[in-house]
């Protein structure tokens, strides 16, 4: 079969980073189908896009003319049958397995054949998702990195069944989106994942033992190790639930004890502290 140009995207989700998401796209010259249950979610991310244009054209890395024309390209739907005219589909709902395969399995019945999908999954074993699709071998990981806009990097992660076609076509998918893909085979928390996630467990074990406070090891990790945000600050900025749910993959897939969540983190998740998102987490924000 053909592969058709990619012209059409299809984001499946329209929170923090399906938004971003869809902003890149239609920045790109891609018109976007933004896809969540309810419009008050869909009207949510359309104000934060419009607000991170509005940055963009004040740092100049947009002209304020092109500004309607990237937002006009954003086309909100609650529909899942409109995604039908996509070309290329983007998996960006929250990081539960269960969740993600029922977004999957709707989005692969809707979507044309030949469309390629792909999951924005920061952990989740790419081969498994793809085997609860009906198009394995045109299904794919890209991973992209929060805040999207601003983040360069995407892990394009192979799952055992993607096709050579399908992983070319991602690889320079991204590349017109100004990213940089970085190809990663299949394995839990792939590499990003895998090698951040036991460092924030391991930030938030230095709190609960009372190494230091979280402003001292987050100063650390700046001054010491060159970071440009502390272990913990970044951890408020994904999202401490989200933080738990990978160090879960991590735990269950590799079934070894120094994967296990940090018992403060879970503290934290189970009182609603989840960092910026929620206002508070190892920080106060207001």
């Amino acid at each position: 079969m053909a592969s058709p140009e990619i012209k059409t995207v299809a984001v499946l989700g329209a929170g923090t980073m399906g938004n971003g998401i869809a902003h890149v796209f239609a920045r790109a010259g891609f018109t976007v189908l933004l896809r969540d249950v309810e419009s008050k979610f869909l009207d949510r991310a359309i104000s934060v896009i419009d607000k991170n244009l509005d940055r963009e054209v004040k740092k100049g890395k947009l002209p304020e003319s092109e500004k309607p024309a990237v937002l006009a390209r954003i086309k909100p739907v609650t529909d899942l049958n409109a995604i039908g005219a996509a070309d290329f589909a983007v998996e960006a709902v929250p990081e539960q397995r269960e969740l993600k395969i029922k977004v999957l399995e709707q989005a692969a019945a809707a979507l044309p054949e030949s469309a390629i999908l792909a999951s924005n999954t920061s952990s989740i074993s790419i081969t498994a998702l793809a085997a609860k699709t009906n198009r394995p071998d045109r299904f794919i990981g890209m991973h992209f990195m929060n805040p999207v806009p601003v983040m360069t990097l995407v892990e394009v992660i192979r799952g055992l069944q993607t096709s050579e076609d399908t992983f070319a076509r991602t690889m320079q998918l991204c590349e017109k989106l100004g990213k940089k893909p970085v190809a990663v085979n299949d394995a839990p928390g792939f590499v990003s994942n895998r090698v951040l996630m036991p460092l924030i467990n391991e930030a938030a074990f230095c709190v609960l033992e009372g190494v230091a406070t979280p402003e001292a090891v987050d100063a650390v990790m700046k001054g010491g190790m060159n970071h440009p945000m502390g272990p913990l600050e970044l951890a408020d900025l994904i999202g401490l639930d989200v933080c738990v749910d990978i160090m879960n993959v991590l735990l269950a897939g590799f079934g070894d004890p120094k994967y296990r969540v940090c018992p403060l983190l879970r503290k934290y998740v189970d009182a609603g502290w989840l960092g910026r998102k929620s206002g508070r987490g190892f920080y106060t924000y207001s």
